[in-house]
């Protein structure tokens, strides 16, 4: 649990804490091996510092002084329990020099540290909810009831995630580092994937009033940003952050007035972010920099994205080229899902007929059976081509379907414009 600020200058406290507390649980956990135990000492420190700072001033470094409270008491756990003794004779001298300076010797070792959380958080063998909840927790510092809330889950649930995550973290011995070779890449596609669904429930919500909620986009951003700089090499990390660089660069323009949803044929462009837009290009150009293979998943769903983002208006998308990019992203990563955009895609490029073909080939898919944006997309087709009573059944079950108040409207309102 936070502590409860006593003092005005709580709330500015536990803002710096919330931006700290990732590297400080980060450097902790390179200490004590166990998460949950680097998590109860972040904790600490951030009690100390409500205590300390508002009578003897904010330090310099607030950072390194979190870090190295939390060391200290990581030193004194290790004492005070008998099954850390080992650790102790094997690092207790060296943490005893490590914790002393105000500053950190080198900040380098904290992005290393960074680096292993954000592994260790993502593991395989977390389920995805656990590996969400634990990453939302430990890297984006939001508190258990904050995690509930953006997923509409009970907090007892979420809570219940957290702890038999650290515990399973614990009990299966998973080691606090960053994997090498071919677990590397099995182990980065799961930190990516995490990021990725927590910015997709952020932008376009899975249940609720609101089709956003921001928060949840930017921490993903956040984190995906902390990545790049993190793995400068790995094509997909750059990938991956262009990709939300240019998603998040659409946010302002994607709710009306009452929030409710706005198409993109009818967003108004200029209330694009363009400094977002910007960023995705630059990050985009850093993933093709350092590519030495075959285009990943990542990196062309933000190709894809550039091309809206390069588009003054909607007609002037090049939909050919974006059609293209389907296709070989259904070669190098085949899932219904992306067949449906890419029936989309070649709905806009070749006309509505050639997309409701590919859609028609979706109908009997398991996955899709309860996905409401399939009958969105082919009540879509079929009104474009004349056919609104068809199109009009189409959107009610899509209706149907969502658990999104705002797409549930959106829906209504489309079917009743059929007539």
């Amino acid at each position: 649990m936070t502590a409860e600020p006593t003092d005005p200058a709580g709330p500015a406290i536990e803002t710096v804490f919330r931006i700290e507390f990732p590297r400080v649980v980060a450097a902790v956990a390179r200490v004590v091996r166990d998460v949950g135990i680097a998590e109860e000492l972040a904790q600490d420190a951030l009690v100390a510092a409500l205590e300390q700072w508002p009578r003897d001033g904010v330090p310099d470094n607030p950072g390194a002084w979190l870090t190295a409270t939390a060391k200290r008491r990581a030193i004194d756990l290790v004492r005070r329990r008998e099954r850390y003794a080992r650790k102790l004779a094997e690092i207790g001298r060296d943490l005893e020099t490590t914790v002393a300076p105000a500053e950190p010797a080198d900040p380098d070792d904290i992005d290393d540290d960074l680096l292993r959380l954000v592994f260790t958080a993502c593991h395989p063998v977390l389920s995805a909810e656990a590996r969400i909840a634990l990453t939302l927790r430990l890297l984006g510092g939001l508190t258990t009831a904050e995690i509930a809330r953006a997923f509409l889950a009970p907090e007892a649930t979420v809570a219940q995630r957290i702890v038999r995550a650290k515990r399973t973290l614990a009990t299966r011995n998973v080691a606090f580092e960053v994997p090498y070779g071919p677990e590397r890449e099995a182990r980065l596609g799961s930190v990516l994937e995490v990021i990725y669904l927590i910015f997709n429930e952020g932008y376009s919500a899975t249940a609720g009033d609101d089709l956003l909620r921001p928060a949840l986009c930017e921490d993903a951003l956040r984190l995906a940003r902390v990545l790049s700089g993190l793995m400068p090499k790995e094509p997909e990390v750059h990938g991956l952050t262009s990709l939300l660089e240019f998603q998040a660069s659409r946010t302002a323009a994607r709710t009306g007035p009452g929030g409710e949803p706005v198409l993109l044929k009818d967003q108004n462009r200029t209330r694009w972010n363009r400094m977002l837009i910007a960023r995705g290009i630059a990050a985009l150009g850093r993933a093709d920099a350092v590519s030495t293979g075959a285009p990943g998943p990542y990196f062309l769903q933000a190709a894809i994205a550039a091309c809206h983002a390069h588009a003054h208006t909607y007609e002037d998308t090049d939909w050919p080229r974006i059609a293209t990019l389907y296709g070989l992203l259904a070669a190098r990563s085949p899932s219904p899902v992306v067949e449906l955009n890419r029936a989309v895609a070649v709905s806009m490029a070749e006309g509505p007929e050639a997309g409701l073909k590919i859609t028609d080939t979706l109908t009997t898919e398991p996955a899709l059976r309860d996905y409401h944006l399939l009958p969105s997309v082919r009540g879509d087709l079929l009104s474009r081509l004349g056919r609104p009573a068809e199109a009009r059944a189409e959107f009610e079950r899509a209706a149907r379907l969502t658990r999104n108040e705002r797409e549930r409207e959106l829906l209504l309102r489309r079917a009743q414009d059929c007539g």
